[in-house]
């Protein structure tokens, strides 16, 4: 495995550990932090503003039944006038009507008889079952109670009943009123808590049955009873608020309880945990597709980043960094090549070894700054005049070695006479250098039985003999 692949393996492998490691951590946190939340934060308050809400709305019909009770007027009704049943009627009808009430009543207890703000309405028998709430209210110690009643007689609704006894100056018995208020309130209420805060809120007895809960889970299979608490058996008892946990089907449950003592009921308020940790997970999810999205994205430009500069590492190894051209390492390996190519091939190649002349001379009085500028002129010129089929190379120094593909020794032998005029004709290298750049050639070309090393010593000799004789001129092989 190269450097380049280990890099981006180790890489990949440590970002997505990383991601993915954080992003888990992050989720299992969010989660803990959502059960606490939700347990030591989320339920009680909602059960506080749950029974805040239902004091809130049992303290006025609570006083105007307390009132009513303690009327000497309705006392000296029962006491004196009770055949007078227009008087209670229109007395029952003007408290119905003053503080808004679904209805008022009164019970007498000498008579049996049963009053509205509508008159007489019925007679309360220990027989009928529908007015056993009375005489259990009568025997109970407490002068007041509040209950939950569907009654037909008021169009079958949920009825908040606000019970108080009748005594007369002498602490007699004289009978029970209140009023009855409608608590569709509390089923809106409901509802709002499950469509916002998605809690099932309900009612139920000290025997932990069901009496109260939105009109549209009212079925005992959507809700929770006391006997999958474990607690069969035993009846609810307790004051403060209790925090239960529980599972259904399969599903965790966390349920916080309240007595209502208003209400002689417990609220209870229930979440689904799954609920909660659905929001969480496609949350974990989200960011984890961001994550691994980022993450992708780095690894690609580190890929990219790697290309670069690996080709910048190639260019470096494979090129002369101030002229572009091939070094000398690279033109060997391309050298070998074309060798083989020409031995297989029989078409013909030749090379041209060329030198600057008095190159030295250029550096020492012009600086080495020009003598650069020079040589990267001398590649532009070989660029524009080479074919890109062909291959140049920085020799070293001031030398430069053309391959020249299909190409005879007298072919290559103009070429090179070409690029001795370009030299010594160029405006550029003219401006750089006032006395002008000339160069001696030395051509050769491919035999049959021959090696890199015979080539370029043959056109090495050439060249050799120019620079002996007088320099600026080409010399081919003999």
């Amino acid at each position: 495995m190269n450097i380049k692949n280990y890099v981006v393996i180790t890489v990949t492998f440590l970002l997505l550990t990383f991601t993915i490691g954080s992003s888990v951590m992050n989720y299992e946190k969010a989660l803990k932090e959502m059960e606490i939340n939700l347990k030591e934060r989320s339920l009680p308050l909602s059960i506080d503003n749950i029974y805040s809400e239902v004091q809130k709305n049992i303290i006025e019909p609570t006083l105007v039944s307390s009132m009513m009770a303690n009327d000497t007027f309705l006392k000296d009704w029962i006491l004196h006038e009770e055949n007078q049943t227009e008087k209670i009627s229109r007395y029952l009808e003007s408290i119905k009507n003053r503080y808004n009430m679904f209805s008022t009543f009164l019970v007498s207890n000498q008579t049996g008889n049963y009053y509205t703000s509508k008159g007489l309405i019925d007679k309360v028998k220990k027989s009928n079952p529908e007015n056993a709430w009375y005489f259990k209210f009568k025997e109970t110690p407490e002068n007041h109670e509040i209950n939950l009643d569907f009654n037909k007689k008021l169009a079958d609704s949920l009825i908040m009943f606000i019970n108080y006894k009748i005594f007369d100056d002498k602490f007699h018995y004289l009978g029970a009123t209140g009023i009855g208020i409608k608590i569709s309130y509390i089923n809106e209420m409901l509802k709002h808590f499950r469509l916002k805060y998605n809690f099932n809120v309900f009612f139920t007895d000290k025997n932990g049955e069901v009496v109260l809960s939105e009109n549209e889970f009212n079925n005992p299979d959507k809700l929770i009873t006391i006997k999958e608490l474990d607690l069969a058996n035993k009846d609810l008892e307790f004051e403060s608020p209790q925090l239960f946990e529980y599972k259904k089907n399969d599903k965790t449950y966390i349920l916080n309880g309240k007595f209502v003592k208003e209400l002689n009921l417990y609220l209870f308020v229930e979440a689904k945990l799954d609920t909660f940790t659905g929001e969480v997970r496609k949350t974990f999810i989200l960011n984890l597709i961001i994550s691994l999205f980022v993450t992708i994205l780095i690894i690609i430009i580190i890929l990219y980043t790697i290309k670069i500069y690996n080709k910048k590492l190639e260019s470096l190894a494979a090129y002369d960094s101030l002229t572009n051209l091939h070094n000398r390492r690279t033109f060997n390996d391309y050298f070998e090549k074309s060798l083989k190519q020409f031995k297989r091939d029989k078409i013909p190649k030749s090379i041209i070894f060329l030198d600057l002349d008095d190159f030295k001379l250029v550096n020492d009085n012009y600086g080495h700054l020009v003598g650069d500028d020079v040589l990267k002129r001398i590649a532009a010129i070989l660029k524009l005049q080479i074919r890109d089929s062909d291959s140049i190379s920085r020799w070293g120094g001031e030398e430069f070695l053309i391959l020249l593909n299909n190409s005879n020794l007298e072919q290559t032998f103009d070429i090179a006479q070409k690029l001795k005029n370009c030299f010594e004709n160029d405006i550029e290298l003219n401006n750089l250098v006032k006395e002008g750049i000339t160069a001696s050639f030395g051509v050769s070309t491919f035999k049959e039985d021959d090696t890199i090393e015979k080539i370029i010593s043959r056109a090495d000799e050439t060249l050799y003999k120019v620079k002996n004789s007088g320099k600026n001129r080409v010399e081919k092989e003999v």
